[in-house]
């Protein structure tokens, strides 16, 4: 089985069973220097081309990859027992995949995502939750545009690990390694 079979397997074994999210990941980026920083996301796209979450450009993991163009995913599913990591470069989509994307969210998430200056310091919410209004009226009578410092990452797998728990700590890892041309390596690991 491929990596990416048994990936989407555990996916819909997911949807099924968590109560929340089963889309959710942590991402872990780092600066030039190698000062790292984790936080949780919705992962919107999957396959053998990446994973894909959207995002500010110049929030802090917009500015890490800008330095750094590696990340790090793990996305656990507690009602199963079971986590996928993932590591690899790191890409933005295209403007086009960015725009399509943006344009099927909700106008709440649309307005609030033009709002944000993600990552910066806030005054107070107040100011943030007028300049919601404000672009809420701008755009009263058309589709608000993608501003152009939200976008798209996709992670392009380098090494996938499954992981699947047991009660007594002897847990099951798989270990798939890209080997180019589409072929990935497989091999165990202790627990």
């Amino acid at each position: 089985m491929n990596p990416f079979d048994l990936f989407n397997e555990w996916y819909e074994e997911a949807k099924a069973s968590e109560p929340s999210d089963p889309n959710a990941m942590a991402v872990a980026t780092a600066t030039a220097e190698g000062r790292p920083s984790v936080r949780m996301v919705l992962f919107k796209d999957h396959g053998p081309d990446g994973w894909v979450f959207y995002t500010n450009t110049l929030s802090r993991k917009g500015e890490e990859l800008a330095e750094n163009d590696r990340a790090a995913l793990c996305i656990h599913w507690k009602s199963s027992y079971k986590q996928v990591r993932i590591e690899g470069p790191v890409e933005q989509v295209t403007d086009a995949e960015a725009d399509a994307y943006f344009a099927s969210r909700e106008r709440s998430k649309q307005l609030a995502a033009s709002a944000s200056l993600q990552s910066q310091e806030l005054e107070s919410r107040e100011l943030f939750e007028a300049k919601v209004d404000e672009l809420d009226k701008l755009y009263c009578d058309s589709d608000l545009p993608r501003p152009p410092h939200w976008t798209g990452y996709r992670v392009i797998p380098r090494c996938i690990e499954f992981w699947e728990g047991t009660q007594e700590r002897m847990h099951h890892r798989r270990l798939f390694t890209d080997e180019g041309n589409g072929r990935w390596s497989e091999t165990l690991l202790y627990p």
